[in-house]
């Protein structure tokens, strides 16, 4: 399994990116995609998931109202929508996919860089 995250940048605060996400590898049925992030200095923090079958999203209440996840089955990629951007969501975003039986997200993408401006 591959994943190629990008679309990171620096943007000014209230402004919005959006990351996207290519997989590869496998079918991606009944598997789970996902995005973290990881600030300077701080723990890694999940940021939202997405089922590929249906398309049910999960997302971290820091992203909740701003942050949009969703996936192209015919295209095999992942989208985060980011608006309203604040200084404090600079971090690199990583993508990531396990199946919907693993505990833990198994593959990650190298991560694109997202800086905020005040």
């Amino acid at each position: 399994v591959q994943l190629q995250a990008f679309g990171g940048g620096l943007v000014q605060a209230r402004g919005s990116l959006r990351l996207s996400c290519a997989a590869s590898g496998r079918t991606f049925t009944n598997w789970i995609m996902g995005w973290f992030r990881q600030a300077p200095g701080k723990e890694h923090e999940f940021v939202a998931s997405v089922t590929w079958n249906l398309g049910t999203t999960v997302s971290a209440d820091s992203a909740k109202g701003r942050f949009t996840i969703s996936r192209d089955k015919a295209k095999n990629t992942v989208f985060l929508q980011m608006n309203s951007l604040k200084p404090e969501d600079t971090a690199v975003y990583f993508c990531a996919t396990k199946s919907s039986a693993a505990r833990n997200f198994q593959y990650w993408g190298q991560g694109t860089l997202v800086t905020v401006s005040s």
